[in-house]
C-alpha cells in the first residue's frame, strides 16, 4: 500500500489493528476493546450503513456523548465512504435541527437520556423525531418513538457480503471529504466546515509528533468527540500512534481523578479549565502517571503551567488552532519552557504557514500584531453549501482566522484575541488575552475574562471577571493594583466582579457573551 493510500482514517484503523491486534484500543466503563475487536466492531457498523442505503459521500450525524457507540459509528461510517456529522450534545431541538437539515443528512445517531435530556422529543413534535428524511438510530438496546435501536441497525448489516464491505472501504480516498464539523456559531449561524482523510490524517500525524503522542500511552478523552479537540486529536491522534483511549463523557473533577488512578492515565488534554479544576480539589487520588498535558481553547496563564509542571505533570505543552484547520495550526514542542508554553502557542505544524496581515490584507512588520492568516494542508476544503463564506474566509489560498495575534523572534505565534474581542480604551487598543494573563498571575486568582464596556468619557473601559483560587478571598483594589504595576494605565480593569464560575462552551471557551452584565451580544 503506497503512501497516500495510508492517508484515510479505514487505511490507519486497518495498520493499527494489523500492527497490535491485541493492545487495549478503547476503554469506556466496563467495556474494553482491542484493536482488533474495536476494527471487528467497526466492520460490522460499516456493513450496517450499506445495508441501510448510505452511500459513498452520504451525512450521517452523531448527536451523543464520548462512548464506544459514537467511536464504532464515526469509524464505520467512514469506512462505509460516509461523512461524518458531529452535533454539540449541548444543542436543544432547534440547534440540532441546523446542522441536520444543514448538511442533508440522511441518518442521526442518538443516546436518548444523556444528562436527563429526550433528544429525540427535542428533535421533533409528538413522535415524530427526527426531521423529514433522517432516519434516527437510539444507542442502546431499546428504540425510542420512530427511531431505530442500535442492535437493530447493527443487525442488518449481516446481509452484506464481505467483499461488498472491502470494495466500499477500499474506494475511500484521501481527497474525499471525511467530516463536517459546524462551527460554534459566534459570528452568525454555525457553519459546516469540510475537511477531506488526507488533511485528517496528515494534520494529526504533525499534531501527534509534535505534542509527543506515542504508542502505548494512554490518554484520556474528556474534551467531547462533537468538537475536533476530542475526535481529530482525542481518536484520531490515538489512532495514528497506537495509543489506548479512555473515555469519560461529562468532566468531573473526583471521577477524572478515579480514572487517572484506575487506568494508569499517562495523558490528559484539555482546556485550562480542566487543569485549575483538577489542581484546585484535594488531592485524594494517586495521580503519577500523567506524563502529558496539552492544553490550548482560551488565555493560558504561566503561572498555571508552573503548577501544572510541579504538580501533575512533567510535560505541558500548548496549540491552537480552529474548525476551519482541521482543529489545529501551531503547537509547541516538548522541552519549551514555561514562559513560550504559557504565553505563545508554538511553532507551525509541518507543512502550515503562518502570516501576521494588517487591516489591508499585507504583511505587517516583525513582532507587529495583526490578523493571523494561515495556509498549508490543513485549510478546510470551504463551508458545506455556502460559496461566499468561504470565498470571504479563504483568500488566496490563505485562511482569514479572525484571531489577533504575533510571532516572536522565535517563530512562535501568541495570540492577543479575537477581532471581536478587542477594545478600544480612550484610542489605544487592549487586547483582553493580555490583562487576563496579568490577572493570571495573581497569587489569589484562578482565572479571569475581561472584556470591553460602554464608558461616556474614554469610549469603553475594561471589566475582569475573576474567579478566585480556593481559601483565597481577594480584594478588588488589590486585583486593580496588581495590574497597575504590570499594566499601562488604559489596559487596567476599571471594575472587578467575582464569579463562582465563568460559562464555557463544550469545548471550554469561555463564552463571554453569556457573563453576568456583559454588553456583547451571543451570535453577532
Amino acid at each position: 500500500m503506497d503512501e497516500h493510500a495510508l492517508m484515510t482514517i479505514p487505511a490507519i484503523l486497518e495498520r493499527v489493528a494489523r500492527e497490535i491486534p491485541d493492545a487495549e484500543a478503547v476503554v469506556d466503563g466496563t467495556v474494553r476493546l482491542t484493536y482488533a475487536g474495536l476494527r471487528a466492531r467497526v466492520r460490522v457498523a460499516a456493513r450496517a450503513f450499506i445495508a441501510a442505503g448510505i452511500g459513498p459521500g452520504d451525512r450521517i450525524a452523531i448527536w451523543a456523548p464520548n462512548g464506544v457507540p459514537w467511536i464504532v459509528t464515526a469509524l464505520g461510517a467512514a469506512c462505509a465512504g460516509a461523512v461524518l456529522v458531529p452535533v454539540n450534545t449541548r444543542y436543544k431541538g432547534e440547534e440540532a435541527r441546523w446542522p441536520l437539515t444543514r448538511s442533508g443528512a440522511r441518518m442521526v445517531f442518538v443516546e436518548d437520556g444523556f444528562l436527563g435530556k429526550d433528544y429525540l422529543g427535542m428533535l421533533g413534535a409528538g413522535t415524530e423525531g427526527a426531521p423529514e428524511g433522517v432516519t434516527a438510530v437510539t444507542f442502546g438496546a431499546t428504540a425510542g418513538p420512530g427511531a431505530t435501536a442500535w442492535e437493530d441497525f447493527l443487525a442488518a448489516g449481516a446481509a452484506v457480503p464481505e467483499a461488498e464491505a472491502d470494495a466500499r472501504e477500499a474506494a475511500v480516498t484521501a481527497d474525499d471529504i471525511a467530516d463536517v464539523l459546524f462551527t460554534s456559531g459566534t459570528t452568525g449561524r454555525p457553519k459546516g466546515v469540510m475537511c477531506t482523510h488526507g488533511q485528517d490524517v496528515r494534520t494529526y500525524l504533525a499534531w501527534s509528533g509534535r505534542t509527543g503522542i506515542r504508542r502505548g500511552d494512554r490518554y484520556l478523552i474528556v474534551n467531547p468527540m462533537f468538537h475536533s479537540f476530542g475526535y481529530k486529536a482525542g481518536v484520531l491522534a490515538c489512532l495514528l500512534v497506537g495509543a489506548t483511549m479512555v473515555l469519560q463523557d461529562v468532566f468531573e473533577a473526583a471521577e477524572t481523578a478515579r480514572l487517572i488512578e484506575a487506568e494508569r492515565i499517562t495523558v490528559l488534554p484539555g482546556p485550562p479549565t480542566i487543569y485549575t479544576s483538577l489542581l484546585d480539589a484535594p488531592r485524594e487520588r494517586d495521580l503519577s502517571s500523567l506524563r502529558l498535558a496539552v492544553t490550548g481553547a482560551s488565555t493560558v496563564p504561566v503561572a498555571l503551567i508552573s503548577r501544572m509542571r510541579a504538580e501533575l505533570f512533567p510535560e505541558v505543552v500548548t496549540a491552537y488552532g480552529l474548525t476551519e484547520s482541521c482543529g489545529t495550526v501551531t503547537a509547541c514542542s516538548l522541552g519549551d519552557d514555561d514562559t513560550t508554553v504559557a504565553t505563545t502557542c508554538g511553532r507551525p505544524i509541518e507543512g502550515v504557514e503562518i502570516v501576521i496581515a494588517g487591516p489591508d490584507g499585507t504583511p505587517v512588520e516583525p513582532g507587529a500584531s495583526g490578523e493571523v492568516m494561515v495556509r498549508g494542508h490543513n485549510v478546510m476544503r470551504g463551508y458545506l453549501g455556502d460559496p461566499e463564506g468561504t470565498r470571504e474566509t479563504i483568500r488566496d489560498g490563505w485562511l482569514a482566522t479572525g484571531d489577533l495575534g504575533r510571532l516572536d523572534p522565535a517563530g512562535n505565534l501568541i495570540i492577543t484575541g479575537r477581532s471581536k474581542d478587542m477594545f478600544v480604551v480612550g484610542g489605544f487598543n487592549v487586547y483582553p488575552a493580555e490583562v487576563e494573563q496579568v490577572l493570571a498571575r495573581h497569587p489569589a486568582v484562578s482565572e479571569a475574562a475581561v472584556i470591553g464596556v460602554p464608558d461616556e468619557r474614554m469610549g469603553e473601559v475594561g471589566r475582569a471577571y475573576v474567579r478566585a483560587r480556593p481559601g483565597t478571598g481577594p480584594a478588588a483594589a488589590d486585583l486593580v493594583a496588581h495590574c497597575r504595576d504590570l499594566l499601562a494605565n488604559f489596559k487596567v480593569p476599571r471594575e472587578i466582579v467575582f464569579v463562582a464560575e465563568l460559562p464555557r462552551n463544550a469545548a471550554g471557551k469561555v463564552e463571554k457573551a453569556r457573563l453576568p452584565g456583559s454588553p456583547l451580544v451571543s451570535g453577532r
